[in-house]
């Protein structure tokens, strides 16, 4: 079954008051510690504070009640930051709700047609790639906020990294230094905490220092609520009202491509979330199960104002190093953070922006994973290195709809070479005898245990015979001229079409030149791809033959009968003149 959630496991399984209490503390903490990150997350992604914070608590109530993890925890995260920015700019946020939405059905479908179990097949340095690209990305959005830059409403920011770059250095001058303070304040807090405890994330005491020392000394920073030296705006948190997202057909193509990303990021994110939480616990994820409960999630969310969500990482790991053992800590999670923004969420206007930018920061530098970035820029292979470094600039500097495409192709092409390096093809050309001594180690079908006939060419395949190997046998084969020839396919795990065809085509040049072909050691999936093909029709039962002690007898004996005939017809011509 593709679809089981683990909410109904734990109910099946037995589930007791001792770690409902358990859940019930770490649900709590996890909804607290979400508060900021989802305000940072939503202002940071070109949206409002209520939309990041019903995104956490709606897609964070869905994901839990049908995920196909015990601890996952769901909402808006850093990945998604730049594609939902970019969104936003040029699709609007009518386009980002839609692109939402059919992210949601692509990803229940990916779900319920199994691919949830491909999705590890994504090469590692795309994955490192594009998720250190989208840290350096979030780092940069966040320079106004963390240095109180200020530019004229009617200034459109350039979209591009290094367009920003220039912008944001055009208006250095204007940095305000309590801006500054306030961000370095936010990061070390950030850092400290951890030292004291790490029950909870230090995001959460940086957020309340840094708007308790602005709100007491008055400080001239720009907060949710409040730009320096313009009114302020009241923030009223209440229920998320219903909605239906506008569509224009006639966007369906590019809303569409975001779509896609959406789903792929989203899929990603989440299975590396799951699979990390599997780790800490020993639990085992149902991935499938899991792309679906992120499906629905992303296709009820964009009907009350929400983003693009996906499992969270931090919040997961800190849902586990509280206690949280089943999908009841985070259906708690969800719960207390609504309690929290409608009792609490109009003081959600003192934050300010400096803190936010600081938590995104430290956000930003540990998505990076600077320390195994750089141990793949100096210690892995060359080629690996290059589909690291092209897609992690591409994400940077163009776009992540062109990144992962890239980087997949990239890597996918690297695999087809590797994959050719590994097959070969060994040659007897000369007569080999059999060793006096016998060798308890040596492999008893080896070539050169045998005597290997005149007129008889040997080779031994090596590997899979695909398309990228299919010119290594070409070129083995052309001008070969000799009685008979045995291919030895025992090390020959897989063929595919290209194969079958470069081994067709030897067939019918043997046809011509009167050459005769045996094959022993034929494997199950060979055999199975040559019979679809109607490849061993042609080839004739009598010539596949089980191993080298068979086929060496029969090729001398096919020889034999060559030599015959041909003594015979010389006899023949000879009587006839």
């Amino acid at each position: 079954m593709v679809f089981r959630p683990q909410l109904l496991s734990v109910f099946r399984e037995g589930y007791t008051l001792r770690q409902f209490f358990n859940d019930l503390v770490a649900g709590v903490i996890v909804g607290i510690v979400a508060l900021p990150l989802a305000i940072a997350f939503g202002l940071a992604s070109g949206v409002t504070v209520e939309q990041g914070l019903y995104t956490a608590i709606i897609a964070g109530l869905i994901i839990s009640i049908f995920s196909g993890s015990p601890v996952q925890i769901g909402g808006p995260t850093g990945a998604f930051i730049v594609i939902v920015y970019g969104i936003v700019q040029s699709q609007g946020i009518q386009g980002l709700w839609v692109a939402t939405i059919l992210a949601g059905v692509l990803l229940v479908i990916m779900g319920l047609s199994g691919v949830g179990s491909l999705i590890k097949y994504i090469p590692y340095p795309v994955t490192l790639g594009f998720t250190a690209g989208i840290a350096v990305v979030i780092a940069t959005s966040q320079i106004p906020q963390l240095f109180g830059f200020h530019w004229d409403e009617n200034i459109k920011v350039p979209s591009e990294f290094v367009g920003q770059l220039f912008f944001f250095y055009r208006h250095s001058g204007s940095i305000n230094f309590w801006s500054a303070f306030i961000s370095v304040l936010s990061v070390l807090t950030i850092l400290v905490v951890p030292c004291i405890t790490k029950r909870v994330p230090g995001s959460l005491f940086a957020v309340i220092i840094c708007t308790l020392i602005v709100a007491i000394f008055q400080l001239p920073v720009d907060t949710i609520g409040q730009t320096v030296g313009r009114p302020a705006t009241e923030l009223r948190l209440g229920f998320p009202q219903f909605s239906i997202p506008e569509f224009d057909w006639s966007k369906i193509s590019p809303i569409f491509i975001a779509a896609v990303t959406i789903a792929m990021l989203g899929a990603i994110e989440s299975l590396l979330s799951a699979v990390v939480a599997d780790g800490m616990i020993g639990t085992k994820l149902r991935s499938n199960t899991e792309l679906v409960a992120q499906g629905l999630a992303n296709m009820v969310v964009p009907f009350f104002g929400g983003i693009p969500a996906t499992g969270a990482i931090a919040r997961t790991a800190t849902n586990i190093r509280n206690g949280g053992r089943t999908p009841i800590a985070g259906i708690i999670h969800a719960i207390t953070l609504f309690i929290i923004v409608i009792c609490f969420g109009k003081y959600a206007a003192k934050i300010p922006l400096p803190a936010l930018g600081g938590i995104l920061i430290m956000v930003a530098i540990n998505m990076s994973q600077f320390r195994m970035f750089s141990r793949v820029l100096f210690r892995a292979p060359k080629s690996d290195v290059a589909v690291m470094l092209i897609t992690f600039l591409l994400t940077v500097l163009l776009d992540l709809t062109i990144a992962i495409p890239v980087g997949l192709i990239l890597a996918s092409f690297l695999f087809m070479r590797r994959m050719e390096g590994t097959f070969d093809m060994g040659t007897v050309d000369h007569r080999l005898y059999k060793l006096c001594d016998d060798d308890p180690d040596e492999d008893p079908l080896a070539l050169r245990l045998f005597e290997v006939p005149d007129g008889v060419h040997v080779y031994e395949i090596y590997g899979p015979f695909f398309f990228g190997a299919a010119s290594k046998f070409q070129a083995a084969m052309s001008g070969i001229k000799c009685r008979v020839i045995i291919l030895r396919m025992r090390n020959m795990p897989m063929m595919d079409l290209t194969g079958v065809s470069a081994l067709e085509e030897l067939l019918d040049r043997a046809a011509k030149t009167n050459m005769t072909i045996l094959l022993t050691g034929l494997r199950t999936q060979p055999e199975n791809v040559m019979r679809k093909y109607g490849l061993l029709d042609k080839i004739g039962q009598e010539h596949i033959l089980h191993t080298i002690v068979e086929a060496l007898p029969a090729a001398a004996e096919i020889v034999e009968q060559e030599l015959t005939i041909e003594k015979t017809l010389t006899k023949m011509n000879k009587h006839q003149r």
